[in-house]
């Protein structure tokens, strides 16, 4: 007997590592009533049809935090691809540190800048894990 195979939705978020002058990652807690309340992530939002990526983190980067960010400042440094069961995640994650404006908590998110070594400290959705040491390498 063949086995059959399930498929699930492919869902393509964008990320960014915010790095900042003194060589922080901003990290975003995820709201209380959205899925993985309490978690800590990287700033960025689900691709819409059409859309490149750039262009998602440009969008809610304006959105969640008030601040522009030019696409050609978002550098690509990895992905992931991440299995939840009901949907599969692929998240490219881009570095920027260049933004016009003071990031600001638009969407009563909590926000923290993070030395790259205390990334660690901070509990992740499972799909953002595995950047983390990619951005320790890089910083």
């Amino acid at each position: 007997m063949a086995s059959e195979t399930v498929r699930v939705p492919l869902v393509l978020v964008a990320a960014v590592a915010l790095v900042d002058a003194d060589g922080r990652v901003l990290l975003a807690e995820r709201p209380a009533g959205k899925a993985m309340a309490g978690l800590w992530e990287f700033p960025g939002g689900k691709v819409e049809a059409g859309e490149r990526p750039e262009a998602t983190l440009v969008r809610e980067l304006r959105e969640e935090l008030a601040i522009d960010v030019k696409e050609a400042c978002l550098a690509p440094l990895t992905f992931a691809s991440h299995d939840y069961g009901d949907f599969h995640l692929l998240m490219p994650l881009y570095v920027c540190r260049r933004w016009d404006g003071r990031p600001t908590a638009c969407e009563g998110q909590k926000l923290a800048w993070v030395r790259p070594n205390r990334l660690r400290d901070y509990p992740m959705p499972p799909a953002d894990v595995p950047l983390v040491p990619m951005l320790i390498d890089l910083l």
